[in-house]
C-alpha cells in the first residue's frame, strides 16, 4: 500500500512524473478512438486531466506550474522553428487574407461577449474571465485581473469565469471545426498534400520567338528582366543544354524555367510562346526527359554551407550543374543567387552525373550528420523566447503595461531563429521527427497540467445557479464566431481549409486545435497559417481585454 501511496498519492517529483505520465498515456489511447469517423485526438489527454482532477489526483502545485509552463514554452517554440523558413514567404503572399478574417473572429468574439453580458445581466467582471476561457487565453486573463486588482474590483469572478469556460473553448473550435468540414467544406477546398509546393514554384517551358532576345546571353536577359527565375534545361535544336550564364538564346530554342506561380504568364512576354504541357505534375520522372542530364536531390549538411548566399559557392561555374529548387521544411524555394542556404536544405542540381558526384562533396550529402538534433539553438532560443516575453510594452491610453507572455516571445523567437539564424551561422535544422517529438512533448505536458489543475473545482462549478448560464455564454462566444468567419475565409477570401483552420486556431490561441487540424489535415498550411496570426491576436487579445474592464466594469 505504501508503495501506490508512493507512486500516485504522496507527493514528489517521482509522484509528478507518474501521473502526468499516466494521464498522458491514457488520454492518446482514447484519442485514438473514432466515433462516425471523428476523434479528439491528442486533446482527450486535457479531458483525461479534468477528470483526475475531479476524483481527487494532485501533485505538488510547484511542480505542476513548472511542467504546465515548460510544456507551453517547448510546444510554442518548437512550432515557431518549423515554420520560420516558410513564415515570411507566407506573410508575403497571404499574410493579409490570413489576418483579416482572424481580427474578425478576434472583434465578433469581443463584441458578442459585451452584448451577451448586458443582455444576461453578467456582470462584466465575470464576463471578461468568461471571454478569456471561451478564446483560450490564459495571458488576457491576466491583464484582465491586474486591471480590476487596480480598479479595486475583486477578480476571483473572472478566475472562475475562466476555469469553467476553458475546457469549451478548447473543444468548442475543434467542433466549429469538424462542423465547417462536414457542412461547409467542398473538395476543392481542400489544400493538396503538395500545396506549398505548388505556392512557391511553378516549372513551365517556353519557346524562344521573342526578337528582342534573340542572341542575348542568359545572364542579360535576367538583367533586364524585373522577374524572378531559374532556366533548368535549355533544348538547342534538339540537344539538351545546361544553361550556364553567358549562353545565347537562340530563336526556337526551349527553355525549362522555375518561376513564381503569379509571374509565369509574364515571362511569356519575355521569352516567347510557352508551351502547354503541365510540368509540376509530382509524376514526373525528371531522370527520364532526357538521356544526357539527371536531377537530383542533394542534403546541404556540412556545417561550412550554412548560411553562405547560393552565388558565393559559384557551383554553375566551376562545375557545369544547374540548381533549380530548394526544398526547406516542407517549402520549395527558388533557387535564386542570393537565397542563403541552411543545413537541412535539399537542393535539386540538374547536370552530368560525374559533375554531381563533384557537388556532393561540397554540400555534403550525408543523411547521419544531421540525425543528432542541435539542442544549442534549442535551449538559447528558449531563454530568448522568455526574455522577449517579459519585455513590458507601454500602450498609450493603457494603464499596465503589455507583455507576449510565456507563449507570445517562445514563438516569436523561434519564427525569428529559423530564418534568420542561418544568416548568423547558427546551426537551427531538426529533422521533422524531432521536431514533432518536441511539440508533441510539450503539448502533451501542457494539456495533462491544464486538466489536473481545472479538474479540481470544474463539476462544481457547473453546479452553481450560474454554471450553466456561463458555460452557454462561454460556447456561443467560441463557436459562431469561428464558424461564421470560417464560412467567409473559404467562400469570399478563396482560403484553403487547411489555411483556415490553422487561423482560427491562431486567433483563438488554441494549441490543442491545431493539434487536431495538423492530425487530420495533409501539408503544413495549418502550422503556417497558425504561427502567421497567432502573435498578432494574442497581443490584440491581452490588450482588448484591458480595454473592456476599463470601460464596461
Amino acid at each position: 500500500m505504501d508503495y501506490i501511496s508512493t507512486l500516485f498519492i504522496e507527493h514528489s517529483a517521482l509522484q509528478a512524473i507518474v501521473v502526468l505520465s499516466l494521464i498522458s498515456a491514457l488520454g492518446l489511447v482514447l484519442g485514438r478512438i473514432h466515433v462516425r469517423g471523428i476523434s479528439l485526438g491528442i486533446t482527450f489527454v486535457f479531458f483525461i486531466g479534468i477528470l483526475a482532477g475531479h476524483f481527487g489526483l494532485s501533485i505538488d502545485s510547484q511542480m505542476l506550474y513548472y511542467a504546465e509552463t515548460f510544456g507551453l514554452v517547448l510546444f510554442v517554440y518548437a512550432l515557431g522553428l518549423q515554420v520560420g523558413p516558410g513564415f515570411f514567404s507566407s506573410m508575403r503572399t497571404e499574410g493579409a487574407k490570413l489576418i483579416t478574417p482572424a481580427l474578425m473572429v478576434l472583434f465578433t468574439g469581443t463584441a458578442a461577449a459585451i452584448v451577451l453580458g448586458i443582455l444576461c445581466g453578467v456582470p462584466m467582471s465575470d464576463m471578461s474571465g468568461i471571454l478569456c476561457g471561451a478564446t483560450t487565453n490564459t495571458p488576457a486573463l491576466a491583464a484582465a485581473q491586474q486591471t480590476l486588482e487596480q480598479m479595486g474590483i475583486e477578480s476571483s469572478g473572472a478566475a472562475l469565469g475562466c476555469a469553467l469556460t476553458y475546457p469549451l473553448g478548447v473543444v468548442g473550435v475543434i467542433m466549429a471545426i469538424i462542423v465547417l468540414r462536414r457542412f461547409f467544406v467542398r473538395k476543392s477546398d481542400m489544400p493538396l498534400p503538395d500545396s506549398k509546393h505548388q505556392k512557391n514554384v511553378f516549372i513551365a517551358s517556353y519557346r524562344v520567338t521573342n526578337p528582342g532576345i534573340f542572341g542575348k546571353t542568359i545572364a542579360e536577359v535576367a538583367s533586364i528582366s524585373k522577374h524572378h527565375f531559374v532556366i533548368s534545361r535549355m533544348w538547342h535544336n534538339g540537344h539538351v543544354l545546361i544553361p550556364m550564364s553567358d549562353r545565347q538564346l537562340l530563336e526556337n530554342d526551349i527553355l525549362l524555367v522555375i518561376t513564381k506561380p503569379n509571374e509565369a504568364e509574364a515571362l511569356g512576354l519575355v521569352f516567347g510562346e510557352k508551351e502547354k504541357k503541365d510540368w509540376n505534375s509530382s509524376e514526373i520522372d525528371w531522370n527520364k526527359i532526357d538521356s544526357e542530364l539527371i536531377s537530383q536531390r542533394i542534403l546541404v549538411t556540412r556545417p561550412e554551407i550554412n548560411g553562405k548566399k547560393l552565388a558565393s559557392l559559384r557551383l554553375r561555374n566551376n562545375y557545369g550543374i544547374n540548381i533549380s529548387r530548394v526544398y526547406r521544411s516542407g517549402v520549395q524555394l527558388l533557387a535564386t543567387p542570393d537565397l542563403i542556404l541552411q543545413l537541412g536544405d535539399r537542393i535539386t542540381v540538374v547536370g552530368e552525373a560525374a559533375d554531381i558526384k563533384r557537388v556532393e562533396g561540397i554540400l555534403g550529402n550525408a543523411v547521419k550528420s544531421l540525425n543528432e538534433p542541435n539542442l544549442v539553438s534549442v535551449f538559447i532560443g528558449i531563454i530568448l523566447g522568455l526574455m522577449v516575453g517579459c519585455i513590458p510594452l507601454s500602450i498609450p491610453g493603457i494603464s499596465l503595461p503589455v507583455k507576449l507572455g510565456l507563449a507570445g516571445g517562445p514563438i516569436i523567437v523561434g519564427i525569428l531563429i529559423g530564418t534568420f539564424g542561418p544568416r548568423l551561422h547558427m546551426v537551427t535544422y531538426t529533422t521533422q521527427s524531432a521536431n514533432m517529438m518536441l511539440r508533441a512533448l510539450g503539448l502533451n505536458l501542457y494539456l495533462a497540467c491544464l486538466g489536473l489543475d481545472a479538474g479540481k473545482h470544474f463539476f462544481e462549478t457547473v453546479m452553481r445557479p450560474e454554471g450553466i448560464l456561463w458555460l452557454a455564454l462561454g460556447l456561443l462566444i467560441t463557436f459562431v464566431p469561428v464558424v461564421i468567419t470560417g464560412i467567409f475565409a473559404m467562400r469570399r477570401l478563396r482560403l484553403d481549409f487547411g489555411s483556415v483552420s490553422g487561423m482560427l486556431c491562431g486567433s483563438m490561441a488554441n494549441p490543442m486545435a491545431l493539434s487536431y487540424a495538423n492530425e487530420t489535415i495533409d501539408g503544413d498550411n495549418p502550422s503556417v497559417a497558425y504561427a502567421t496570426v497567432y502573435p498578432v491576436c494574442m497581443f490584440l487579445r491581452v490588450v482588448i481585454i484591458q480595454l473592456v474592464v476599463m470601460f464596461f466594469v
